[in-house]
This record gives C-alpha cells, structure tokens and sequence, in this order.
C-alpha cells in the first residue's frame, strides 16, 4: 500500500474512532496505563498482538500502529484516554481495536444502556449512516453489541463490549467491493481478555 493511502486510511480511521468516542455514552469507559506491546507471527501470516494497557490480546494483518489519545470531557469532569491499535490488509480494508479508558465509577452495570448509546451515537453522527443490523449478545460474560453499518460506499463491521470500566471496540472498515465476512470474523473472534 502506498504511504500516502495508508495515512490517509489510517486518518480517516482515528478520526472516526475518534468521533465515535466522543459520541459514547461517559457510562462506557475503560482505564489503561502505559503500555509495552509484542507481537508474535501466527498462522496465514496474521500476527498475535498484546496490548498491556488494554490487557488483551488480538491477532491483525500486520503489526498495528499504535496511537493513545486523552480528551478531557468538562461536563463530566474527567479525562477520557483511549488506546487506537490500527492494521490494514490491503488498500481496501482497515481493522482496529480501539480501548477506552474511563475511570474507575464508570462499570459495566449499565453496559447494555451505553453500548445502546454508542450505536445511536454513531447513527445520529452521520444522517448517511444506514443500519443493517445491531443485536446485543454475550461474549465470555459480558455484554456485547455486534453492529453492521454502511455510509455510502463503506462498510463498518464492529462489536463493542464493555469489561469493568473498559470499552473494546473492535471494527473492520471497508470498501463495499471488498467485503469478506471472513477475515471479520477471525478477527474478532482472536479477542481474548488477558495478557499472556
């Protein structure tokens, strides 16, 4: 992929990651420290990250970028820190795990309400925003909501879940044309919570 693309991807890609946090509900967070990361080669060439602060781990394409941000939220008098782990397979498709880090009175008691929040928030965003489908469901124990979006000619895929006062937001981004279900589904399913 050309440098250029990539960035321009990549941008494309924090800032909505980005966007999206601000519209989420400050019920939904996660708290991480500095991180010290690895990477390990596993099978058809994708490659098994550990994020420290984010106490999990991932399998993506390629080694991914890493970006940690903090936005101060006033109103609520916090600051919000997420970590954005972003990898591209090709010109075509971008995944990302993006960990929100709220503090610690944030929990998962009202995890169904805020992973609610999150998608309307995403919806009300963008008028061109068109659902195709949302369900809540379990994932080791905690609440989880699978979401499908299209905006024009993109896809975004994801599952957000809330584990203590932490989001994990999970996504693949991509051209309509270069839909593969997938490789979506091997990376989502590669989220495991805990650092080996």
């Amino acid at each position: 992929m050309e440098k250029g693309t990539y960035d321009l991807i990549k941008g494309a890609a924090l800032a909505s990651t980005a966007l999206l946090l601000i519209l989420v509900s400050p019920l939904i967070a996660t708290s991480d420290k500095k991180t010290s990361n690895n990477t390990v080669k596993v099978e058809n060439g994708w490659k098994e990250f550990y994020s420290v602060p984010g106490k999990c781990s991932m399998k993506f394409p390629a080694k991914p970028e890493h970006f940690t941000e903090k936005m101060s939220v006033p109103e609520e008098g916090y600051e919000l820190k997420y970590d954005a782990y972003i990898s591209s397979m090709d010109k075509q498709t971008v995944f990302m795990l993006l960990i929100a880090q709220y503090p610690d009175f944030v929990d998962e008691t009202y995890a169904q309400m805020s992973l609610e929040s999150f998608l309307n928030g995403i919806l009300r965003n963008n008028p061109g925003n068109q659902l195709i489908f949302a369900d809540l469901t379990l994932v080791n124990g905690h609440e989880a909501l699978d979401f499908f979006i299209r905006t024009g000619s993109m896809y975004f895929k994801g599952r957000a879940m809330m584990v203590k006062n932490s989001l994990y937001l999970m996504a693949m981004e991509c051209e309509v044309q270069a839909y593969d279900e997938s490789p979506y589904n091997a990376f989502v399913n590669s989220f495991s919570l805990g650092v080996k």
